[in-house]
């Protein structure tokens, strides 16, 4: 096995995340808030062109903070995209609300518009929908926004994995009423584990911070008049994320051209496609993905074994949601007679090695054993 090990999509740090990392130990704020947290907040929401962030200690606090936000309850229900990953729609059971999952579109594999408007036909007053912009695509947000608003159902945009990533020249994450975003390891930039919630509503966003200080109510002594939760980001933390911040038209570039690579080396191999990107948006490619043609005798588990066969990390489609043990009891919503897309996307799917850091031999070396495949 070769000792070098490529990563599916590693943390890609630059020095600056140091400087304001040492300046939150030189001045003492280890604590959990401080200048690094309002500081990331504020340049985030300047970045994507917002008014108001949140920044807390993940992706899926701040998802679980939005639906708080809209007093999401026991029974209510609340669509979501299946072809997800799981932290979408651990929070709508966090608060025994019903998910409904709806299936995908194949264009950009995000939220079925079709489905969704099949989905209010039989659920006529969802409290909230949740979109999603898997792999950095954007979603059809026109046609998902108009429907919500024929509706009058809000819209949460789980921008998870598509900060940078833009549609129509607006950033994802700010077309509903609430975005998040994620800085997990994985993510196009990192703060090793956090999240941020956005919103043109002010009072949204100070309800939030007061809910994720354990809803302190502003009396002398500890008194709290409703659960909160720990979910603030750290001060530290929040430094590393504003050094990464600098880097991430760097990084989205580099994500860019990955994609770019793969999609031209393959396109003399009419068995694989790669994942299709949105031509009314700019994604930022987090993952690049691939497609294999049914029958041709090549499977995603065959791809992903080669390239673990040489200590390079692939990994699988997101499973959806719908045939998960723990949603078993939820409806899936599909316009499919027979399968869905997202069960056939998962099927044959995978998610490519995608890390900014993967020089051209690296690129040659994934290619050439994937090629080997299909000869």
């Amino acid at each position: 096995m070769a000792s070098k090990r490529i990563y599916l999509s590693s943390p890609t740090m630059h020095g600056k995340e140091q400087e304001f990392v040492k300046e939150a130990f030189d001045t003492n704020w280890v604590a959990p808030l401080g200048p690094n947290v309002n500081e990331f907040e504020k340049e985030t929401a300047q970045y994507v062109g917002i008014a108001h962030a949140s920044a807390l200690s993940a992706g899926t606090a701040a998802i679980h903070l939005a639906l708080r936000l809209l007093e999401v309850g026991e029974g209510d229900v609340i669509f979501t995209p299946s072809l997800t990953f799981s932290a979408t729609c651990n929070p709508i059971v966090y608060e025994n609300a019903v998910p409904v999952f709806i299936d995908s579109e194949r264009d950009t594999w995000n939220l079925s518009p079709e489905a969704l408007e099949k989905a209010f036909e039989k659920y006529p007053s969802p409290k909230a929908v949740i979109a999603v912009h898997l792999y950095g695509t954007p979603a059809k947000l026109d046609e998902i926004m108009a429907i919500c608003e024929k509706h009058g159902t809000v819209l949460i945009e789980d921008a998870a994995e598509s900060l940078s990533s833009t549609y129509k020249g607006k950033h994802t994450g700010t077309f509903g009423k609430m975005g998040i975003y994620s800085f997990n390891g994985n993510k196009i930039i990192t703060t090793s584990g956090g999240g941020m919630l956005v919103s043109e509503e002010e009072e949204l966003i100070r309800k939030s911070r007061f809910l994720a200080t354990q809803a302190r109510d502003p009396a002398r002594h500890y008194q709290h008049s409703q659960i909160g939760y720990n979910y603030r980001m750290s001060n530290v933390v929040a430094g590393i994320g504003r050094g990464q911040l600098l880097s991430l038209e760097e990084h989205k570039r580099r994500k860019k051209e990955i994609y770019a690579q793969y999609k031209e080396a393959f396109s003399d191999i009419p068995e694989i496609s790669m994942n299709p990107l949105n031509a009314d948006g700019d994604a930022n490619c987090w993952l690049s993905c691939m497609l294999i043609a049914e029958g041709c005798g090549v499977t995603p588990d065959m791809v992903m074994d080669a390239l673990e066969s040489e200590n390079i990390e692939s990994r699988p489609i997101w499973k959806p949601m719908h045939l998960q043990p723990v949603f078993a009891e939820y409806d899936f919503i599909t316009v499919q007679e027979e399968g869905s897309v997202a069960e056939d996307i998962f099927a044959r799917g995978l998610c490519l090695p995608s890390d900014i850091k993967n020089t051209q031999e690296d690129m040659e070396q994934i290619i050439r054993i994937i090629k080997g495949l299909f000869q």
